[in-house]
């Protein structure tokens, strides 16, 4: 089966500056979702769509395709991933006749996902028809639980988010809270033909959630998150060896 691998990194972060080709762990942080997506060997292209030359440059020297430049309209904070797919897709199909059933999307800023989570996920694609995307998730630790999120009313007085019920009425010890799971941001893959369906969305009437270690789960925004990243992937190059 084809499957089109697209990393997709812009210029313009502002609460990291220059986050994809900033230094995370002894090489730029878009580097290591390049070399695990050219490790695991499963895909038919493997692109990347940005905006920004400098990255384009870090882009092809570690290996990746940068067949097009993204339109600056499309690299902006606003612009959303429907949009930047949707580019990429079409570029592909016009410019150069290609196409594929599946995409997977890679985001440098989770770079935590290893070699055999894309191999697993492609078997996935390949074996099942009963979704039209996934999605990477891991467990949400019990104190951050939905049924634990509270908002204060105008007098500060908490309840809990969703059916108003009071502090004590809440599930309170976290073993007691059924798992739920948070999209972790390290993968995602669509059918092509989702984008084009008419609902203006990647996602298809179905979605898996493809359960991965919470230790595997780094989502960089915020210069703590960086700090964090770089503990928790300090950790797992420490584990492989």
């Amino acid at each position: 089966m084809k499957i089109l691998g697209l990393v997709t990194a812009r210029g313009g972060s502002k609460r990291v500056p220059r986050k994809n080709i900033k230094e995370f762990c002894g090489k730029p942080l878009l580097a290591w979702t390049i070399e695990v997506g050219k490790a695991s060997g499963v895909f038919d292209r493997f692109v990347l769509s940005t905006e920004d030359s400098e990255i384009a440059e870090v882009g092809k020297q570690y290996g990746i395709e940068v067949p097009f430049t993204r339109p600056t309209e499309l690299a902006s904070d606003t612009a959303g991933s429907f949009g930047v797919v949707k580019h990429a897709i079409e570029w592909l199909r016009d410019n150069e006749k290609y196409e594929a059933p599946w995409i997977i999307l890679l985001e440098p800023s989770s770079p935590g996902r290893q070699v055999f989570h894309l191999q697993e996920i492609v078997k996935l694609l390949d074996e099942r028809t009963d979704f039209d995307s996934l999605v990477g998730v891991s467990e949400t630790p019990g104190h951050f639980s939905f049924l634990k999120q509270l908002t204060p009313d105008q007098n500060g007085i908490l309840t809990r988010v969703g059916d108003g019920a009071i502090l004590r009425n809440l599930i309170h010890r976290n073993q007691d809270v059924s798992k739920s799971y948070f999209i972790n941001s390290a993968v995602y893959a669509f059918k092509t033909k989702n984008l084009f369906d008419g609902n203006n969305s990647l996602w298809g009437d179905s979605t898996y959630g493809y359960i991965m270690d919470s230790k595997y789960a780094l989502d960089i925004d915020t210069p703590e998150d960086w700090l964090v990243a770089e503990i928790k992937m300090k950790k797992l190059l420490e584990e492989e060896k």
